[in-house]
C-alpha cells in the first residue's frame, strides 16, 4: 500500500534554515545523495528524481538554539532494503558516525547535517506484517541487524539518492502533546497511532507507522526557536483534494489557529509554533 498518495494525508517537503549554504550543499550532495533543483545566492532546492522538490534551504542564519520546539529530524524513505545497505556501505567507507535502529515496522539510519538537523533515512517492512493492537501500531528501538541487512545483494554501488526516495514522515519538538493532539488529530485530520507514556505520540492518515513523531523531549514548555535561527522553516502537508484541505482550514480555525492564504498554500502553526503549509496533490 502506498501511504504516501491519495487518498492520504503526508509529509512531502521540508523547509530548512542553514548557516552556511554552500556547506550544506556539500554535505547533501556528497553524503545523502541529493541533486540540486535549483539555486540562488541564498536558497537551494534538493531533488531525488530531478523534478520534485524534498528539501529545501536557506541561508545564512544564527546558530542552532538549544532545547526548543521544532525540528527532531525528517525522515528519507527509500524504496528499497538493498538501497538502505548501500547507504550503510557508503557511510562505512566515508567513516561518518551513524544511529541507527530497528523499529519493526522499518530498518533507520540517523544522522545530522553540519547545522544540527536530524535526519533518518530508512526503507518500511510490509505493512502486512505490522502489528497493531487496539488502533496502535507496535513500534520497537531494537539494534538494527547490520550483518543481516549487509547480506542485501550490492547489484549497483551508491550513486545517490534513488529515484522513488520520497519524505516519508517528520518528528517535531513540540511544547506539550495534550493541546498539540487535539491540533494535528481534531484539526488537520490525522489518527493518533502510538503513545510513548507522556513524552511521545506518533500520528497519521489510512494506517501508516507515522506521517508525524511529536515529543516533548526538549522539555515540556520548551520555548519556540528564534525566527533567523536554524531549524525548520515549515513543512509541507499533501491533501488529497480541495474539498479535504478546506475541511482542515476550517477545523484548524474553529480550533483558534490562524490559516492564511499565501500563494498555493494555506499556512497555519501548530500550538509549539512548527510552521505548516497545506497543500492539495
Amino acid at each position: 500500500m502506498n501511504f504516501h498518495r491519495s487518498p492520504q494525508t503526508y509529509v512531502r517537503q521540508v523547509n530548512l534554515k542553514v548557516q552556511d549554504l554552500q556547506r550544506s550543499l556539500a554535505f547533501y550532495q556528497e553524503l545523502i545523495g541529493f541533486r540540486i533543483l535549483e539555486q540562488t545566492a541564498t536558497t537551494a532546492s534538493l531533488t531525488a528524481d530531478g523534478k520534485t522538490a524534498l528539501l529545501t534551504l536557506e541561508a545564512p542564519v544564527e546558530p542552532k538554539a538549544g532545547h526548543t520546539t521544532g525540528l527532531y529530524h525528517y525522515a528519507l524513505l527509500l524504496p528499497t532494503r538493498s538501497d538502505l545497505a548501500r547507504f550503510v556501505r557508503h557511510y562505512a567507507a566515508s567513516g561518518l558516525r551513524l544511529g541507527s535502529s530497528d523499529h519493526t515496522v522499518s530498518e533507520a539510519l540517523y544522522l545530522s547535517d553540519p547545522d544540527g538537523n536530524g535526519i533518518e533515512i530508512y526503507r518500511d517492512r510490509d505493512s502486512s506484517g505490522w502489528t497493531w493492537t487496539g488502533g496502535e501500531v507496535a513500534m520497537a528501538v531494537d539494534p538494527l541487524n547490520f550483518e543481516d541487512l549487509l547480506s542485501e545483494p550490492e547489484v549497483t554501488p551508491w550513486d545517490g539518492l534513488p529515484a522513488g526516495t520520497i519524505m516519508g514522515h517528520i518528528h517535531l519538538h513540540v511544547a506539550e502533546l495534550k493541546d498539540t493532539e487535539r491540533f494535528y488529530t481534531q484539526g488537520l485530520g490525522f489518527e493518533a497511532v502510538a503513545r510513548y507514556g507522556n513524552q511521545a505520540l506518533f500520528i497519521s492518515t489510512g494506517g501508516y507507522h507515522h506521517h508525524i513523531g511529536l515529543n516533548t523531549w526538549n522539555g515540556v514548555g520548551a520555548p519556540q526557536p528564534p525566527e533567523q535561527s536554524v531549524g525548520l522553516r515549515s513543512y509541507e502537508l499533501v491533501y488529497p483534494s480541495e474539498e479535504a484541505r478546506e475541511q482542515a482550514v476550517g477545523r484548524v480555525r474553529e480550533l483558534g489557529a490562524s490559516a492564511e492564504q499565501d500563494g498555493e498554500a494555506y499556512v497555519t502553526a501548530d500550538p509549539s509554533g512548527n510552521r505548516i503549509r497545506l497543500m492539495v496533490e
